[in-house]
């Protein structure tokens, strides 16, 4: 029988599933793409179940998302310390110590991530409204996210980051925006991040330009090159200017619905 492929993540899945084994996507719903060519992340359903590696993956919940894993032994993965929900007493923890030093924490990013090693079970929430994002990565793949947006990653993705100079928020530019990059290289692996309020995707062709309000991006293929653009606008009291997060394929670019700022470093 014909398999049915995921509008989402691509991945081949056994006839007669209704939500891809990979990354949750339901596969009986249509891709739904605006006019504008950005096309809605699908909104995982209650109690879908995914898998990587071993382990299993399920999403409870909708108003605020919780992703519930049970770690198979070998299997492990990495998130923020304040994003964790709960954990078997037994599931182990460890720290993963990050690169750059005073430069994360002066640019509001985590100077310590923390590691949940198999087997065991372990939960992870946002404390905001939102949607799950569910991001296969394939080997030699990179991909670049905003601060503190990213939920989970798996151990066999690399982490980094990068600083996008003269970026913070739509009223002026500040020092900088820090970005997460996260690389795979001879494996594969899983990023889950969580957008605030609804998350809407676009592929930018080779030179093709967009504009995003920086509180509104999400993540992007590292091959999108962002760089901050001053608008000819003043605005508040002081009279700052308007920035915007000049966006040029080609590749993936993510936005969020609810605005989000940065601090900037």
């Amino acid at each position: 029988m014909e398999r049915i492929e995921c509008q989402w993540c691509r991945v081949q899945n056994a006839p007669g599933a209704t939500s891809c084994m990979t990354c949750g996507a339901p596969l009986d719903v249509r891709n739904l793409v605006s006019d504008s060519g950005w096309r809605e992340a699908p909104r995982l359903r209650d109690m879908t179940e995914f898998r990587f590696s071993n382990s299993v993956a399920q999403v409870e919940g909708e108003l605020v998302p919780v992703i519930d894993m049970a770690l198979a032994p070998g299997d492990a993965v990495y998130f923020e310390h304040h994003v964790l929900l709960w954990k078997d007493e037994a599931t182990p923890v460890t720290a993963m110590p990050t690169q750059g030093g005073m430069r994360r924490v002066f640019g509001g990013m985590p100077f310590v991530l923390t590691l949940a090693h198999g087997p065991g079970r372990v939960a992870f929430s946002r404390d905001s409204p939102g949607e799950l994002v569910v991001l296969p990565l394939h080997p030699g793949m990179e991909l670049d996210v905003r601060g503190h947006a990213f939920l989970l990653a798996t151990h066999t993705i690399g982490y980094d980051f990068i600083r996008i100079q003269g970026l913070a928020n739509v009223l002026h530019g500040g020092n900088g925006m820090y970005l997460d990059r996260f690389v795979t290289q001879s494996a594969p692996g899983l990023l889950v991040l969580h957008g605030y309020g609804n998350v809407f995707e676009r592929y930018l062709r080779p030179g093709e330009k967009i504009m995003v309000e920086p509180g509104g991006f999400l993540y992007k293929d590292a091959s999108v090159n962002m760089q901050a653009v001053q608008m000819p606008v003043k605005t508040g009291l002081m009279r700052r200017g308007m920035y915007l997060a000049e966006m040029t394929g080609p590749g993936r670019v993510g936005i969020q619905s609810m605005y989000v700022h940065h601090h900037s470093e």
